[in-house]
């Protein structure tokens, strides 16, 4: 059994964060002071707290594109990264990275897509057939 990480950054907004992540993720809301809002981000805690966000560059490479580096990553069942993908697209979030597959017929076969936050933070969703393809090669 995984356990929950716990990931700490900065957003410009806590009602725009709160529409991102309870609304549009559908993360539920946890813990909240007037500077902070925890969030249940997929079975990980997620606190969002009021200031600057990390700096990050189009430095990551995925195939032939340039994604941002640092960013929050998460890996879901196919079934459920669809549907996230679906509510993203419905929500009109633009995508750095649309949803796409990767290293199709490949035992590393993946699912992909990154996206930003209302404060600019990134965020890469995976997707795989089963869990035990996260660490394929």
């Amino acid at each position: 059994m995984l356990t929950p990480f716990h990931l700490a950054y900065h957003v410009t907004d806590l009602a725009a964060a709160r529409a991102f992540y309870g609304g549009i993720l559908g993360c539920h809301e946890g813990r909240s002071a007037e500077t902070w809002v925890d969030f249940d981000f997929f079975g990980h805690q997620l606190s969002l707290h009021l200031g600057e966000p990390f700096t990050t560059t189009n430095t990551g490479r995925v195939g032939d594109k340039l994604v941002p580096m640092p960013h929050l990553g998460l890996v879901l069942l196919l079934d459920e990264w669809r549907a996230l993908a679906d509510r993203l697209t419905a929500a009109g979030v633009a995508f750095v990275l649309p949803p796409s597959v990767r290293f199709e017929g490949d035992p590393g076969e993946q699912w992909t897509m990154f996206f930003r936050d209302p404060s600019g933070n990134p965020i890469e969703v995976k997707g795989f057939r089963d869990m035990e393809g996260v660490f394929r090669g």
